[in-house]
């Protein structure tokens, strides 16, 4: 599996098939379905046709931060700082409820200009104007670890960067974030503060075709998945095995798992981020299983972890451990992170379908739908170019299931 090569998983993306704005009503996006065989093409607000009887969905209730911050020096340089995830406090809710100094690991655009010392921008929050400061302390591998000050003790970091930072867009939609982003890059049940990047194969969901699919009897449950920056960075390396897959935290509640144990052989994930989440998930129930997760241990997943692995365990096995494990530690909700990297050649253990938009050319995300479909996404990404799917963030969506018609 190392030895994948990541010229196999290209394609001519024209620059014009890349959304740059949102439709004005989510549920009337595209939507493509994938049986295991063939494909075919309606609009997503008719979902609920396609989806097998008694599905349980699984959605990642992350919701986008105002990460990006634009510093200007009195020199006239332009600074831009974007909050990747916290360091102190390190928990994301400590961090965003902190009304004193944060420090967050960042991405610093125009670095070059910032030699040192301390950034301060302006804002108004609550009617009363403040100072958001930024000190640059070290580095942090490829980032910067910074510790940001404002004035106000009344205010929380959540509620300084709402008031002063923006929506930070995606690095291929070309133009600045706008006011309709705040709203239209957010899921519309997003509820924990915290990505830096929108689960995009839920931007199609309406609270009505929500409801909807609840009186058809699709039952759904919520994992958390803060998604970093990294999902973002491409495969640079000819091989997969050259590659560093960037580490996500995760929480999913000892609920969720209950659900995930009622509904197995039933479970789609809404997005490559339950994916992750739910992949690990298995993984972590393996280590509890065979006392590799302990109290004291980290609960991750590492990238190419799963590969090494020679019994098969089943997933009520794997879950239930994982559920025995929460209940030990005496926890309501295990926090977790994984690197976890999905490529074909993988078996996956927890769903049986994908509802996810259209991927980069030579992405670990396109590499994680082709281990889903095999060769078949080259046929399904050939439909969507040629019936004029928008791609990417922004753009359409797809369900890919396994063998299972349409009823």
């Amino acid at each position: 599996m190392q030895d994948i090569k990541i010229d196999e998983y290209d394609y001519d993306l024209p620059e014009d098939r890349v959304a740059q704005y949102p439709l004005p009503e989510r549920d009337t996006s595209k939507l493509l379905f994938y049986d295991g065989k063939a494909v075919s093409s309606d609009i997503f607000r008719n979902i609920g046709n396609y989806l097998p009887p008694g599905s349980h969905l699984v959605f990642n209730n992350t919701r986008v931060i105002s990460a990006r911050l634009l510093f200007r020096k009195e020199s006239g340089a332009l600074i831009e700082i974007l909050c990747l995830e916290p360091l102190f406090p390190h928990s994301y809710e400590l961090s965003l409820s902190s009304r004193g100094p944060v420090e967050w690991k960042c991405i610093i655009g125009n670095l070059k200009k910032w030699k040192g010392g301390v950034l301060a921008m302006q804002f108004s929050a609550g009617g009363k104007s403040d100072s958001l400061a930024a000190e640059r302390i070290c580095s942090e591998g490829e980032a910067w670890r910074v510790r940001f000050s404002w004035g106000n003790p009344h205010l929380s970091f959540s509620e300084v960067i709402e008031a002063s930072g923006r929506i930070p867009l995606p690095p291929y939609i070309n133009r600045e974030d706008e006011n309709e982003d705040r709203f239209r890059y957010q899921t519309v049940y997003s509820e924990i503060k915290g990505s830096v990047a929108a689960p995009t194969a839920g931007l199609h969901f309406t609270d009505r075709l929500l409801g909807s699919l609840h009186k058809r009897g699709i039952s759904r449950s919520n994992i958390t998945l803060h998604i970093g920056a990294g999902t973002f960075q491409p495969v640079r390396t000819p091989y997969i095995s050259g590659h560093t897959m960037h580490r996500e935290r995760f929480s999913v509640t000892a609920g969720t798992i209950e659900k995930l144990l009622e509904n197995h052989g039933r479970t789609v994930a809404v997005g490559t981020t339950p994916v992750r989440t739910l992949e690990s998930l298995y993984w972590l129930g393996v280590k509890a299983l065979e006392g590799r997760l302990t109290e004291s241990s980290e609960s991750t997943v590492s990238q190419w972890e799963p590969y090494g692995e020679g019994r098969e365990i089943p997933v009520s096995e794997s879950l239930n451990a994982l559920k025995n494990h929460i209940t030990n530690l005496g926890i309501r909700e295990l926090e977790a992170s994984t690197s976890i990297i999905i490529v074909p050649g993988y078996r996956f253990r927890m769903i049986e379908g994908i509802i996810t938009n259209f991927h980069q050319p030579r992405s670990t995300l396109l590499l994680l739908v082709s281990a889903w479909t095999g060769n078949d996404w080259k046929k399904i990404y050939r439909h969507a170019l040629d019936k004029d799917f928008r791609f990417l963030s922004y753009g359409d969506s797809s369900l890919l299931l396994k063998s299972i018609k349409k009823h």
